[in-house]
């Protein structure tokens, strides 16, 4: 592990350790943080694919409907009765907070119905289908926020991953590593000026006998 590279003093080596002591501080947050998150969207997965399974049987069965319908009727008919919709679908965006991440919410908003057709000249199967489709459609747009949401967090618990990595692997080692060197050192030097000190006073000793 590289150290840093500063000179061996005991200034650095107050600097360096509350570099390092903000490092352990720093890992220890984003640490419970990245656990935090994980919890988050391990739920988040398990509820987004628990609906994702509900939407697609649903709308497998809303496709059999109005593939029923169709067949009742010919398509120019189906055609003509859903050319001119009544109903109007509104999605307002707003912010929400997950551990500290910005994700998008949906808020829907449906006015009118859906029914904008002649019901001589269309089957019951068709209103069933589109009363099925218009019941989805906030699930869908919930599950589309939702799978967003999971693709938001595991992109924040990458970015998370690689610091904490950084922290722990590279950076605190480093740190300790070399607050470690400048205490040999200083401890070294200060072992070599006490046997400076002790010769000289050998010395003094000695010239004051004679």
């Amino acid at each position: 592990m590289a150290r840093v590279q500063v000179n061996p003093n005991r200034m650095e080596l107050l600097k360096l350790r509350k570099r390092a002591a903000i490092a352990q501080r720093g890992h220890k947050l984003l640490k419970d943080k990245l656990d935090e998150l994980m919890k988050q969207f391990l739920t988040l997965v398990r509820e987004s694919r628990e609906l994702r399974r509900e939407m697609e049987a649903r709308l497998a069965d809303a496709h059999l409907i109005f593939a029923i319908a169709r067949s009742e009727v010919i398509t120019e008919e189906v055609e003509d009765s859903l050319s001119v919709p009544t109903m109007s679908l509104e999605v307002a965006v707003e912010r929400a907070s997950i551990v500290g991440v910005r994700v998008p919410h949906f808020d829907v908003h449906m006015e009118g119905d859906f029914d904008c057709y002649s019901l001589i000249t269309t089957p019951f199967s068709l209103d069933a289908a589109l009363l099925n489709y218009r019941e989805l459609v906030p699930e869908l747009v919930r599950l589309a926020e939702m799978e967003n949401n999971v693709s938001l967090l595991a992109q924040e618990i990458e970015r998370t991953r690689r610091r904490v990595n950084a922290l722990e692997h590279v950076l605190i080692p480093s740190l300790t590593e070399t607050i470690t060197y400048i205490t040999m050192k200083l401890d070294e030097m200060e072992r070599s000026y006490r046997t400076q000190l002790m010769k000289i006073k050998s010395m003094q000793e000695e010239a004051a006998a004679r």
